[in-house]
């Protein structure tokens, strides 16, 4: 059996960032926090919490703290308390800045963790444990895990008129894309690559700015900083003003799945069909 108040703690210092601020919210003192934490990480034989500013889980505590939240959730089921417990979900940056948040506002009694990864790479938080559920790309049924079908979300190539101008006054080739600046989310994002490689015939080795936020990889194309695949519902009224140019008629449309823990499946029946529901507006 676990020691639940040692999960507490161990849960509480990650969230609240410190084993003083943890303190805090748990009403005991710190050297009693770090007490419970130490005791927990000598019974299971691993370190458990990187004690940095703000200190941060290792692998094997994020393991313990979504066990210790599926259990609150369960638990919740059959006895509502009045501690809302924690849905620690993984989602990708555009679907969180164009459908997501309508979904999670429906859904009451709940927390929401949200960890903000790319849609190629989030089903591996659900494989060690460390989310409930992600939205993804992967089709693959996760082992112990539902999939449901949300729809796709379609990205479009776009720049602002004076970086087409400057870039691509003729035609959009191997050579001018090579020569464009293209803008990338983060290293896991390959977008980008895939339409040039789709555009060009060949693999292509881009020049890119990286800009990790949504709502800047939009501002950084009407600032003519790149050219950039943009999710069609944040770009449409910039197409029709003028304001970014399509770059050629083909998209790139991406396949979205709700994949989540089947042993939480009553618990998370609400949020499945919220996201459901969502995903209809927006999505393909």
């Amino acid at each position: 059996m676990f020691d639940y108040a040692a999960l507490d703690a161990l849960a509480t210092v990650i969230e609240t960032g410190s084993f003083e601020a943890a303190s805090a919210r748990l009403g005991v003192s710190q050297s009693a926090v770090s007490q419970r934490v130490r005791q927990l990480e000598e019974r299971m034989g691993a370190v458990l919490v990187i004690r940095a500013t703000p200190c941060r889980a290792t692998e094997d505590g994020a393991r313990l703290i979504a066990h210790l939240r599926e259990v609150a959730l369960l638990e919740t089921e059959l006895a509502p308390s009045g501690t809302p417990p924690v849905l620690r979900i993984a989602v990708n940056a555009d679907s969180l800045a164009t459908w997501v948040l309508p979904a999670l506002a429906e859904v009451e009694g709940v927390r929401f963790d949200l960890v903000i990864d790319d849609q190629d790479h989030s089903a591996g938080l659900l494989r060690r444990g460390e989310v409930v559920g992600a939205i993804t790309a992967d089709a693959g049924p996760i082992a112990g895990c539902d999939s449901v079908s949300l729809g796709r979300l379609r990205y479009i190539a776009t720049a602002s008129p004076d970086f087409v101008a400057r870039y691509f006054p003729n035609r959009i080739d191997r050579h001018s894309l090579r020569a464009a600046p293209a803008l990338q989310f983060n290293a896991k994002d390959r977008l980008q690559d895939r339409w040039a490689s789709m555009i060009a015939g060949m693999p292509m080795g881009l020049r890119a700015h990286r800009i990790g936020s949504t709502e800047g990889f939009v501002e950084a194309c009407l600032r003519g900083m790149g050219w950039g695949l943009n999710p069609e519902a944040l770009v449409q009224a910039h197409l029709e003003s003028g304001a970014l140019e399509r770059l050629g008629p083909a998209p790139i449309d991406v396949p979205l799945y709700w994949q989540s823990a089947r042993r939480l499946k009553a618990p998370l029946a609400p949020l499945t069909k919220a996201l459901r529901k969502a995903a209809k507006v927006v999505l393909l």
